[in-house]
């Protein structure tokens, strides 16, 4: 299981978080999936009270684009999308562009980038991990923490 070794009670106290500027970006693709991983990016927001602003753009392919022209106006993005292994090599440059291009975006800019991307080879995998009910992970959930406690750490 991915989530084993997981940090368990990382705080994202409201005093500290709640002025925080927050952007999720999520793909389109996938709704069931991509509903979970707004709803555990959600659950966590609220948490923490922030009151983040979503932005749905057309593929994962195009989320490293959205958060480098979002990543002036806040503080931390979340970045949401899954993308289901198929039989060409569309999945390697589709994973690998997204995964590439979030990074240089939170090097070049200083803004911490949550991966919320799910790289899976079904769509059995990516359920699992989307947050749902019966799901093992909620990787929604776990993207927004990161992007915050890596801006609270880095303040």
């Amino acid at each position: 299981m991915s989530g084993h070794g997981a940090p368990q009670g990382l705080d994202m106290t409201k005093a500290r978080a709640e002025s925080l500027r927050v952007a999720v970006i999520a793909a389109q693709w996938h709704d069931e999936v991509m509903d979970g991983l707004l709803a555990g990016a959600r659950r966590a927001a609220a948490e923490a009270g922030i009151e983040a602003v979503e932005v749905r753009d057309p593929g994962t392919f195009e989320l490293p684009v959205a958060a480098a022209r979002l990543a002036p106006r806040f503080d931390a993005l979340v970045a949401l999308g899954v993308v289901i292994r198929g039989g060409t090599p569309h999945f390697e440059y589709v994973c690998s562009g997204a995964t590439d291009g979030l990074v240089d975006v939170s090097v070049r800019t200083g803004t911490p980038v949550g991966f919320g991307v799910l790289t899976c080879d079904t769509e059995e995998q990516a359920l699992d991990r989307a947050g749902l009910p019966g799901s093992s992970e909620d990787k929604g959930y776990e993207a927004f923490q990161a992007a915050v406690l890596t801006e609270l750490a880095l303040r």
